[in-house]
């Protein structure tokens, strides 16, 4: 167990990023070479073990933190690590990208600081690969079965790990050229650098994952073979079909003047910068190099956009946010262990911070029109405050922004409506344009048999835990459709709400 008064003598002390002069002089991690291991195992030793660990209520994966944290106060790495994936299929990801909603669950919150759980989750993979503990794990026997994944984001990577470890002969489609959706085009490399990535996927080639890039099954941009693109074709060859698509559908910004040059999705312009740091081109078509920079939307894209603009030299950033600014604690409607909105700095804000020394956003204001030049290219943004309730404009608050790139992080509204996907496998959209599926993940309500719909095509635009905790959940229900049983752990009980510890102590979670 840990220190039992170690959250009492040992104040929280988050692992240190690299100088923000150093980062942005590359495109590393911004916690590259920073694992500090002493300190991650000392602050491991905070956890309080607490009988019911509501951490878990934060994470949609069920992850076993006390005990991790347990064995990596002791140095016991190689426990800590294994436990750590008895829930994650890819914690070096979650580790890096989940925004910690189990830290805000985290009982020391009542009335002190949290447990550094991220910092912990991150410094057991690294230490676990560093020691070469990372190793494949082929099936003892197989089905005899096969199963298609559409889609290499989390979701998809995930279910088609858990469904090969059961047995099943897995083949993923991925329409691009690389594996990973989002982790690869849409997560920056200081965020996440891709050698993660290229590692687990050869770990999952080793354990008989096949994996297809280039194959647009349902034929969304229409250059792809007929035969790779009939999802019809591909249901017709497999026993079942995982669904895995992400939510890709962007939402756009209705303004006069949205048509100008320089104004860009911001899932488009991260790609750009992505492939330039695969060696695909050596410079990126749409670049903040010179340029002011404004992008719209408050959430972490955004933030994404704003690292990356800062690292290519844009000679300022701004970013707007609808919303009303946070205040620093928890509102009465927020109560622990609930996730708060609270004012939050990420990596790239506190970049772009030390540029200016404030904060690079504006909180409670709307774009009202992009304003042109004379050859058609964006030069500024007309914007005003907004109503708290409502969203209104407030009348005699229209400000100009100098604009010489615009990127629109406005979120997603469910899976792309392009294409022939849906028509071909019988999906249907639920309430929310998403794919409908029930409980059990069938998709349609299983009107689609032997059809599964897994993360954010189902759920709708969320988190990298959730996308994984849904692809391993999908994996059990394809497991149980395919044999009448699973061994296989499924962490999402139901995908339209977040389960209590409780909640997982009565499904046998953990």
């Amino acid at each position: 167990m840990t220190d039992p008064f170690g959250f009492l003598r040992i104040p929280r002390e988050p692992v240190p990023a690299r100088p923000v002069e150093e980062r942005l002089g590359d495109w590393r991690e911004v916690h590259a070479g920073q694992a500090l291991l002493p300190l991650v195992s000392r602050q491991a030793d905070r956890c309080m073990d607490c009988g019911i660990p509501f951490c878990h209520t934060g994470c949609p994966l069920g992850n076993l933190i006390p005990e991790w944290n347990a064995y990596a106060a002791h140095a016991d790495w190689r426990a800590a690590y294994e436990r750590l994936h008895a829930t994650d299929n890819f914690p070096e990801a979650t580790g890096r990208l989940c925004p910690a909603p189990c830290e805000d669950a985290c009982v020391l919150t009542i009335n002190a600081d949290a447990v550094t759980i991220k910092n912990v989750e991150q410094a057991i993979v690294d230490e676990g690969l560093r020691r070469g503990y990372m190793v494949p794990s082929p099936p003892e026997r197989h089905s005899g079965k096969t199963v298609a994944v559409i889609g290499s984001g989390p979701a998809g990577l995930a279910a088609a790990q858990q469904l090969t470890r059961a047995g099943h002969a897995v083949t993923v489609h991925e329409r691009a050229d690389r594996i990973g959706g989002l982790l690869r085009y849409g997560i920056p490399e200081f965020k996440m650098e891709k050698a993660h990535l290229d590692r687990r996927i050869e770990q999952m080639r080793a354990e008989g994952t096949v994996f297809v890039t280039g194959h647009d099954v349902g034929g969304a941009d229409g250059t792809v073979p007929a035969a790779a693109a009939d999802a019809a074709a591909l249901r017709r060859r497999c026993d079942a079909v995982v669904v895995a698509i992400g939510a890709g559908e962007r939402r756009e910004l209705p303004v006069p003047g949205r048509e100008l040059h320089g104004i860009h999705q911001a899932m488009e312009y991260l790609t750009c910068a992505n492939r330039v740091r695969e060696g695909d081109w050596s410079a990126s078509p749409i670049t903040a190099e010179g340029r002011h920079v404004v992008i719209v939307g408050g959430g972490d894209t955004g933030s994404d956009c704003m690292g990356t603009a800062l690292r290519q030299g844009a000679i300022s950033v701004v970013q707007l946010d609808i919303n009303p600014e946070p205040g620093p604690g928890r509102t009465d409607d927020e109560p622990w262990p609930v996730y708060p909105k609270t004012y939050r700095i990420s990596h790239a804000h506190d970049e772009a911070r030390g540029r200016g020394g404030r904060d690079p956003r504006l909180f409670a204001c709307a774009t009202l029109r992009f304003e042109g030049d004379a050859a058609g290219r964006v030069r500024a943004l007309h914007l005003s405050a907004v109503e708290p309730v409502g969203r209104s404009p407030v009348a005699g608050t229209e400000r100009v922004v100098p604009a010489g790139l615009v990127l629109l992080a406005l979120g997603f509204s469910g899976p792309e409506r392009a294409g022939g996907l849906r028509e071909q496998l019988g999906l249907e959209y639920d309430e929310r344009g998403n794919y409908a599926r029930d409980a059990g993940f069938a998709a349609s309500g299983g009107r689609a048999p032997g059809v599964f719909v897994a993360g954010d095509a189902g759920r709708g635009q969320s988190l990298v835990v959730w996308a994984i905790a849904e692809g391993r959940a999908a994996a059990a229900a394809v497991d149980r459709y395919l044999t009448g049983s699973t061994s296989l752990p499924a962490p999402v009980a139901a995908h339209d709400r977040p389960m209590t510890a409780l909640g997982r102590m009565r499904y046998g979670y953990f």
